[in-house]
C-alpha cells in the first residue's frame, strides 16, 4: 500500500490527519512505518468490529479530555456508520467511570460534529 493510500485510510478513520503526522513519513520513515502497520493491526476488524473500536476510542478521548482526540475520533465515526445516540450510549459509560465532565465534553463535541451533517 502507498503513503498516501496508508494516509488516506488512516484519515477515513480518524478524520483529518495532522500535518506533523503527515510530515512524520519523509522526516522518519521508519518510524511513519511502525506507526502505520499498529494503526493497521489495532483498527482490523477483529473480536472487536471497526465501529466499536471506534466507539471505544471516542469514550477514551472524551475521558481523558483531549480536544483534538475526541474531534479526530468523531470525524472519522460517520464513514464506519456510527450514529449519534450510539456515541451517546459509549458516553454514558464514560460518565459512569470517569465523571460527567467528560460525559459533557464529549457529547457536546459529537452534538457539534453530527448536527453540521
Amino acid at each position: 500500500m502507498t503513503d498516501d493510500a496508508c494516509l488516506n485510510g488512516l484519515e477515513e478513520k480518524i478524520g483529518k490527519v495532522p500535518r506533523i503526522f503527515r510530515d512524520l513519513k519523509d522526516s522518519n520513515p521508519e518510524l511513519y512505518n511502525s506507526v502505520m502497520g499498529l494503526d493497521h493491526m489495532v483498527w482490523a476488524d477483529g473480536c472487536l468490529s471497526r465501529k466499536e473500536k471506534k466507539l471505544i476510542a471516542i469514550a477514551i478521548a472524551a475521558a481523558m479530555r483531549d480536544q483534538h482526540a475526541v474531534r479526530a475520533q468523531l470525524a472519522g465515526a460517520p464513514h464506519l456508520g456510527v450514529s449519534l445516540a450510539e456515541i451517546e450510549e459509549a458516553l454514558r459509560v464514560t460518565f459512569l467511570l470517569a465523571g460527567m465532565p467528560a460525559y459533557v465534553y464529549g457529547r457536546t463535541a459529537a452534538e457539534e460534529i453530527y448536527n453540521k451533517e
